[in-house]
């Protein structure tokens, strides 16, 4: 007996297969690109999902599938695809990082329960009601990502609450807000009836089994959010529970007994389990190292030793017997700092306009002291998420360490002294599909809510924090920079706007 969970991520779908014990067996994942037909849209073809989805599966061993007894699905958050009545895609799926919407924010005004984004299917919803009257004529269901390939398999039409609350179209509970989808023209009529993520939502069909190499019946999880997967999967079952997760941005999720209170720049969202979770959301990690690495023309292997070759203080520009000091004299050395926001910030700062690059750059800095730099940098944005959580209430001490960012010791113990927490690598490396397969046992009956404790996966502790004072004194000096350079910011956007070169 064992269980498969679908991954279907931004640019990749992943699928796993774990055993009655909630071990991992087998894992296939297959990449595919993000498009953007006009500046700030990002969209894909769900053909283009529904073949990774086979390609994947057809990566699996066969054995394996055909003991497969449940499916459980977890999916992209905020994106949205619409269905005609027969089940087929009205148009490409619009996906989070779309900032088609940007304009259309007002209909959020703060405070809200929630950072509202243009990429949430609510504001992209506003905009298709407006600018594609045809693609809303022809839609009889808004489905989040993972519950259109839950329907495509032959599932229910379903929801759960983890995706639900984070569409900026439902209330924290993941019911969804009629008087505001009223406002906003937006039929409610196109929402699907939401369910817990452990729930039966259909079994899979005489097809869609044949194109998997499944057997046709088996039960269908109605699934959840990424990230509440990957929380799943990585053993958070308790209040106070912790993850860092490192990719393409990075997330820091602590769970929660009970609704956390409303703090601007965080989320707080449903759980995968019956529990909540608060959320800063970083965007600028993975991408904003792969840059800074391009920029300057590392192979990573070369970029790691460099980077954590280089002197501390020569990067830093402080001098090693002051540095202790946050408002250290800077010696001849200029002062070297990277703000990444190369794609403006959620998590604390709610600024998409910000942008990053290398202050207090000199003659002698070396490739190695930029790249140092910019890992400290992501390092310090994901400490300023950690520090809105902590404020907010949560104590955070320890955090489960996830994601294909987060390998290398040198980076891992760096993000250690930054966070000024534990860091313990989860021996698990595919937690959100493995949680999506947790979910499907649960729905299948061989599991239940209250066993997710005790599937918890094995950690390892990877890094301890060292009491860095003069890491501390630089953190410091990159939230002075950031807030001196932050008016700059909204000046520049307001003259681009001006100026009417920002897609609409």
């Amino acid at each position: 007996m064992s269980f498969l969970g679908i991954d279907l991520g931004t640019g990749s779908l992943k699928v796993a297969i774990v055993d009655e014990d909630g071990h991992e067996q087998a894992v296939a994942s297959v990449a595919y690109p993000l498009e953007t037909p006009h500046a700030g849209w990002a969209e894909t073809s769900v053909e283009t999902w529904w073949r990774a989805l086979t390609e994947a599966a057809a990566r699996l061993p066969e054995a394996l599938r055909r003991e497969v007894k449940a499916i459980g699905f977890s999916g992209q958050m905020h994106g949205v695809v619409l269905i005609d009545e027969a089940g087929n895609a009205v148009r490409p799926a619009m996906l989070w990082p779309d900032t088609r919407a940007l304009d259309l924010l007002d209909a959020w005004p703060e405070p809200q329960p929630n950072p509202v984004a243009p990429g949430m299917a609510g504001p992209l919803l506003r905009w298709i009601v407006r600018h594609e009257p045809e693609s809303a004529r022809r839609t009889r269901w808004a489905l989040q990502p993972k519950d259109w390939l839950r329907v495509a398999l032959g599932g229910a039409v379903a929801t759960d609450p983890s995706d639900a609350c984070a569409t900026a179209l439902a209330d924290l509970d993941g019911t969804w807000n009629a008087a505001l989808l009223e406002q906003l023209y937006i039929p409610h009529e196109w929402f699907a009836p939401g369910g817990p993520s452990y729930a039966a939502a259909g079994v899979l069909s005489g097809d869609a089994a044949e194109a998997l190499g499944l057997r046709a019946g088996i039960v269908l999880a109605t699934g959840a959010a990424d990230t509440p997967c990957a929380a799943l999967g990585s053993g958070l079952a308790s209040d106070g529970d912790a993850l860092l997760t490192t990719g393409t941005g990075g997330q820091i999720v602590v769970i929660a007994e009970h609704e956390p209170a409303a703090v601007r720049g965080l989320h707080r969202y449903r759980a995968a389990s019956d529990h909540w979770y608060r959320m800063a959301a970083m965007q600028n990690v993975g991408i904003a190292l792969e840059r800074a690495r391009g920029w300057l023309s590392y192979e990573w292997a070369a970029a790691y030793d460099e980077a954590f070759g280089a002197c501390p203080s020569h990067a830093s520009g402080l001098d090693t017997n002051t540095h202790a000091n946050a408002n250290a004299t800077a010696t001849a050395t200029a002062p070297l700092t990277f703000l990444p926001y190369l794609t403006g910030e959620r998590t604390p700062w709610l600024n998409p306009s910000a942008r990053g690059g290398w202050l207090g750059l000199a003659l002698d800095h070396t490739r190695g002291a930029m790249m140092r730099a910019a890992f400290e940098g992501v390092a310090f944005s994901l400490r300023a998420g950690l520090d809105a959580i902590r404020a907010s209430g949560a104590t955070v001490t320890a955090l489960k360490l996830a994601g294909g960012g987060s390998v290398d010791a040198r980076w891992r113990q760096l993000l250690a002294d930054a966070l000024n927490a534990e860091l313990h690598a989860v021996d698990c490396p595919n937690a959100a599909p493995r949680g999506a397969a947790i979910l499907g046992g649960i729905a299948s009956g061989h599991w239940h809510v209250h066993d997710l404790a005790a599937l918890a996966p094995g950690a390892t502790l990877a890094a301890s924090p060292r009491g860095d004072r003069a890491l501390a004194a630089r953190y410091a000096r990159f939230l002075d920079l950031y807030g001196r350079v932050e008016p700059w910011f909204d000046t520049a956007a307001a003259v681009v706007r001006q100026s009417g070169n920002v897609t609409r």
